[in-house]
């Protein structure tokens, strides 16, 4: 394929359109408002999203998506999984689909280049910050600024077919999830704690944890999360959520929260899209660039709390870990919105 670029066609022309998008949490989130510009554009058009197995949940029953495709990534690993990614690509290739497609890699990795040009649809779009040789799978390349939030880069896709998009129109339209067997928290009524993230220097300390908890005293706190540190924090107000829930769970107890308080993390890309009232945590990512993207949410970065666009450029540039005298100062001040 060449990469040459050329106009780009009209979404009038195409029957279906394939999102691929496998990956990971947060950046799927983040492509929900693109993917609803090409819904509310286009009613008709079959959209598809090829998503990594383990996120299809928070797409699965979303009323942007006609079929939500897995793609079973964690099985191609090591040389028994180049095998099966090969006999993967045999039946990748046959799934029907409506011609003419419309192939939008979102993603922009060489593996992602690879599965949009294997679909064997005429027309693959992407993404001018693609990488690893990725874009030269593509038809057409629209230009991005590789240097604004992942939200605003995505939406250039869809302006780019022609889609005029209004900041009152972006919205991220997750699925309703499901409440937890055993659940009993009236809605509304206690605040979401997710302090734990896979990414280095992210998640919040024991001890930082426990203050938070006890500057939210005596509300209501519910914990959720993964991590493998079995140390909790203690308190008569406080319920224990994690290790425990599914994705359509976490999203419903978000939804049901008065606030969520979140490390930067996937689930406060979810909190911040299902919640107005959530306050993410940055210690040493760029919340401009990789922030939760709702007006609305409120940041923790620097040692102070303001919405994401209100933070300058040397602010987010430093590093600054999470100690106990700023988390019981966040827990007071989210405690004063409750």
């Amino acid at each position: 394929m060449s990469a040459a670029p050329r106009q780009l066609p009209s979404l009038r022309d195409f029957r279906s359109a394939l999102i691929v998008k496998p990956s990971s949490l947060g950046d799927i989130v983040h492509t929900l408002p693109a993917v609803k510009a090409l819904r509310d554009a286009h009613p008709r058009l079959k959209i598809r999203w090829l998503a990594n197995t383990e996120w299809t949940p928070i797409l699965q029953g979303s009323p942007l998506l006609d079929e939500v495709i897995p793609f079973p990534r964690k099985t191609f690993r090591g040389l028994a999984g180049l095998a099966r990614f090969w006999v993967w690509r045999r039946t990748w290739m046959t799934l029907p689909r409506e011609e003419p497609e419309i192939v939008l890699d979102f993603q922009g990795l060489m593996r992602s280049g690879l599965v949009s040009s294997w679909r064997g649809s005429k027309t693959v779009v992407g993404l001018s910050d693609a990488r690893e040789g990725s874009r030269f799978f593509y038809n057409h390349t629209v230009p991005v600024d590789a240097g604004a939030h992942a939200v605003d880069r995505y939406l250039e896709l869809p302006r780019a077919l022609g889609i005029k998009i209004e900041a009152e129109d972006i919205a991220f339209e997750l699925a309703p999830g499901s409440a937890p067997i055993g659940w009993t928290q009236p809605a509304q009524s206690f605040v979401a704690v997710h302090p734990w993230s896979r990414g280095e220097g992210k998640s919040l300390s024991n001890s930082a944890l426990q203050a938070l908890c006890d500057a939210l005293a005596p509300h209501p706190v519910v914990l959720v999360g993964m991590t493998s540190d079995p140390t909790r924090p203690t308190g008569t107000h406080i319920q224990d959520w994690s290790q425990r829930t599914s994705l359509p769970e976490l999203i419903w107890i978000m939804r049901q929260a008065k606030y969520c308080v979140s490390v930067d993390s996937g689930p406060m890309h979810i909190a911040a899209a299902v919640n107005p009232q959530t306050l993410g945590i940055h210690t040493w990512s760029d919340p401009r660039k990789v922030g939760p993207y709702p007006s609305k949410v409120h940041v923790w970065k620097a040692g102070r709390i303001a919405a994401r666009t209100e933070f300058s450029a040397e602010e987010c540039q430093r590093e600054a870990n999470v100690t106990e005298a700023d988390a019981r100062g966040m827990g007071e001040w989210v405690g004063q919105r409750l």
